[in-house]
């Protein structure tokens, strides 16, 4: 029998350690593993906005027919404005809905082996756990680039530059995190971005952009400013979009494959190709999510309320990385936490090593990924001090053994 001889995968490094986490009884768990925003009171909520536009269609839907390959009209150019901001020229794009930021990288990987060609990408060391398995899936070769000092606290964008000066071959494929660099919350400098799309087009080499965090780090102009400096300098990109954060819109899977193109003309043939990708894979994406995002970015009202509901989710992450680290400086002065106030985004690389990660999850139902990354969202103001506390102690057994 064929089934009999399939062997059982092992669990999904963070989604299987959300089922743990689920399965654990221990009332008073702590749950930093996952990729989900959460308030102050551990809830991933439904934004205002988002219930009044889920209102206004309600009301307004008069059919659940399906969408076209390209997706939600609407959506897609309201979602590429927002994107893109000033560097949009709609003449030089294409935009391609897709299922979620993780259908939108399988999207654009899938045309980039299939359809040009494509044979490696390099993703950074450490990058989202799950951009390895796409990309291979797609595939493509993925190789690692540095990205992170011997520290593995700061960027080392240097050494970033000559591994793949010397190593990357023209052609190869650059993922790269627009902001909110998962799993490190470590981000290139405006200067570094434009100095790295110089460099990307002086080597031939094709950035393939992952942005699932707009709006998370320093607010949406300064979290689209890296990206605009990269396409001032490199004449083609494919970026990868997701909605899932910045929206609250997870379970709805939003996102967008954006295609820059160096002419009108080049930009028009793309389409196609992407088309074919996308009716081979799931023929044409869903509405729902796509008609809320259109309802709330084509309204004046609903996008300042999203706006001032999206700024607000910042600032609780912001506030709670802060409280950490004045906490963590309190309780212990074996480990400096203070390179966290550097760091944005969701996620930050605590440093913690897969012993202490190990520790906290067994004696203190403290659940993080194995590499140490946090997600600063899962902390509240109710969890802060038996999190910091179970933390100290991780640390001063790691120091007393």
């Amino acid at each position: 029998m064929l089934f009999s001889s399939l062997s059982v995968a092992p669990p999904d490094p963070i989604l299987g350690l959300g089922a743990k986490f689920q399965a654990d009884g221990r009332p008073e768990k702590i749950n930093l593993s996952g990729g989900v925003y959460q308030d102050a009171s551990g809830q991933t909520p439904i934004l205002a906005s988002v219930r009044q536009a889920a209102a206004r269609l309600l009301e307004t839907e008069t059919s659940k027919s399906y969408l076209g390959i390209a997706g939600h009209s609407g959506f897609l150019e309201q979602a590429a404005g927002l994107v893109l901001g000033a560097a949009w020229e709609p003449e030089r794009s294409v935009a391609i809905q897709a299922p979620g930021g993780t259908g939108a990288c399988r999207v654009a990987a899938e045309l980039m082996a299939s359809k040009l060609g494509s044979r490696r990408v390099w993703v950074s060391d450490p990058t989202w756990a799950n951009h390895a398995a796409i990309f291979s899936a797609a595939g493509l070769q993925v190789l690692t680039h540095r990205y992170l000092d011997a520290s593995r606290t700061r960027l080392d964008f240097e050494g970033m530059l000559d591994q793949l000066r010397t190593e990357a071959e023209p052609g190869d494929l650059i993922c790269l995190h627009a902001c909110c660099h998962n799993p490190t919350g470590i981000d290139l400098t405006a200067q570094q971005w434009l100095q790295l799309g110089t460099f990307l087009a002086e080597q031939r080499l094709f950035p393939l952009v992952d942005f699932a965090y707009l709006g998370f780090g320093d607010g949406l102009e300064a979290d689209r400013l890296g990206l605009q400096q990269l396409l001032s300098q490199v004449p083609e990109a494919l970026i990868c979009a997701s909605f899932s954060k910045n929206f609250g819109l997870y379970s709805e899977r939003i996102g967008i494959v954006l295609g820059i193109a160096e002419t009108a003309a080049a930009a028009n043939a793309l389409g196609s190709p992407l088309k074919v990708v996308v009716r081979a894979n799931y023929s044409n994406p869903p509405r729902h999510g796509a008609a809320l995002v259109h309802a709330v970015l084509a309204d004046p009202e609903l996008r300042a309320l999203w706006q001032s509901e999206l700024d607000a989710m910042r600032q609780r992450i912001s506030d709670m990385r802060n409280e950490f680290v004045e906490r963590m400086t309190g309780l212990q002065q074996a480990h400096n936490f203070e390179f966290l106030l550097h760091q944005k985004g969701m996620f930050s690389f605590s440093g913690l090593n897969p012993l202490q990660v190990d520790w906290l999850q067994a004696h203190r139902a403290v659940y993080l990924v194995g590499s140490g990354r946090i997600n600063v969202a899962g902390m509240t103001p109710q969890n802060l001090p038996r999190l910091t506390q179970a933390i100290a102690e991780a640390l001063q057994l790691a120091s007393s053994s």
